[in-house]
């Protein structure tokens, strides 16, 4: 640590650690992006010319300038990198799903805590600016008691794109534990772990090249007749697709169209920007609903996008050496993988699972 900040090594620099996760380290104020693993090429230090680029993951772990190791490699590798980081004494943030099944990430989880290492999921789903602005609306009880949250991340791809997501023989690929991952977990932040799980799993586009999970319905039960629906397909071509309908007993909210900030990254704009994570007043949400005696309708000014805080967060809990702080805990990670497994199972057996 230098300077009192947090010294960064990424593992791996294909889409996710372009997009998602350098520039956001190197917006940081608590951190540096200091090396990056590559094996056969250099196209950080292109991007980054500061970075220090590596050729293994086992002389990033041996590095002792290293505070952090970030893991952006496909998702069957995510529990043995993670293992082996925080056994040479490496703080991990894993991206998304933490591992492939809920004992790996049990495993992580008790590893962290023994150690006493920073251990987090790359959920940075939590931070869109329509998810805030959700968690906001429910905080303020703006739509009475709430009887149905339905959420959904939905894309068109009608042909097997290149790449281990939608490979038949790849751990932990297909939609399930890709986009899954990442609506589970908001849901589970924001109402916690239910008591049953119902789902369909399925392949609709059935071509011959994969048979992978891309489409699926998972209902999440809980008291007092609540339920979370999350959905996805890989068919969906309506636009703008929707994302989030609540109900509740004195209103709706509804809101279409994805967040920002994954476009902003693409595009090359980073949280120091002044329009970063702000969505412009056509993308709005719509309320109907009954607050305090007055009729209310009308658009919801969507909440400013900030997947900055993650890291932030990240980085000021290896500071204060205090895993307490941290936010998305690495037995966040555990929950998310049980319900993805649970989720399988209710398909595969078709009945609801009562935890």
């Amino acid at each position: 640590m230098v300077d009192n900040k947090v010294n960064v090594g990424v593992v791996g620099f294909g889409m996710s650690a372009r997009v998602f996760h350098c520039p956001l380290i190197s917006s940081s104020p608590y951190m540096h992006l200091a090396a990056v693993v590559e094996r056969n090429s250099t196209k950080s230090k292109d991007m980054y010319p500061w970075v220090n680029v590596v050729r293994s993951t086992e002389d990033l772990f041996s590095d002792p300038e290293i505070d952090l190791v970030v893991i952006t490699t496909p998702n069957g590798s995510h529990y043995s990198l993670a293992l082996e980081a925080m056994k040479n004494g490496k703080n991990v943030v894993v991206e998304k799903p933490f591992t492939i099944t809920s004992a790996e990430a049990a495993e992580l989880a008790k590893v962290a805590k023994e150690t006493k290492l920073i251990c987090s999921v790359y959920q940075n789903r939590r931070w869109d600016g329509d998810f805030l602005t959700v968690k906001k609306l429910l905080k303020g009880g703006h739509l009475g008691r709430l009887v149905e949250f339905e959420s959904h991340f939905d894309r068109f791809r009608n042909f097997v794109k290149a790449g281990w997501r939608e490979q038949n023989d790849a751990p932990g690929s297909g939609m399930l534990y890709d986009l899954g991952a990442h609506l589970i977990d908001q849901a589970l932040a924001a109402f916690g772990m239910p008591d049953t799980v119902y789902a369909t799993v399925s392949n609709q586009r059935q071509l011959q090249e994969t048979d992978i999970a891309d489409d699926f319905t998972i209902i999440l039960g809980y008291k007092n007749a609540f339920k979370a629906i999350l959905r996805s397909s890989m068919l969906a071509r309506h636009a703008p697709v929707l994302r989030f309908n609540l109900r509740g007993m004195n209103g709706t909210y509804r809101k279409e169209h994805l967040d920002v900030q994954e476009d902003q990254l693409k595009a090359g704009l980073v949280p120091s920007d002044v329009n970063y994570g702000v969505e412009s007043s056509d993308r709005y949400g719509f309320i109907n609903t009954d607050i305090d005696g007055l009729h209310i309708t009308g658009k919801v000014d969507t909440e400013k996008g900030d997947y900055l805080s993650f890291y932030n967060n990240v980085a000021q809990s290896i500071i204060a050496k205090d895993p307490s702080n941290l936010i998305v805990k690495p037995e966040d990670g555990y929950n998310c993988i049980r319900v993805i497994e649970l989720a399988q199972q209710s398909s595969d057996e078709g009945r609801v699972i009562t935890l």
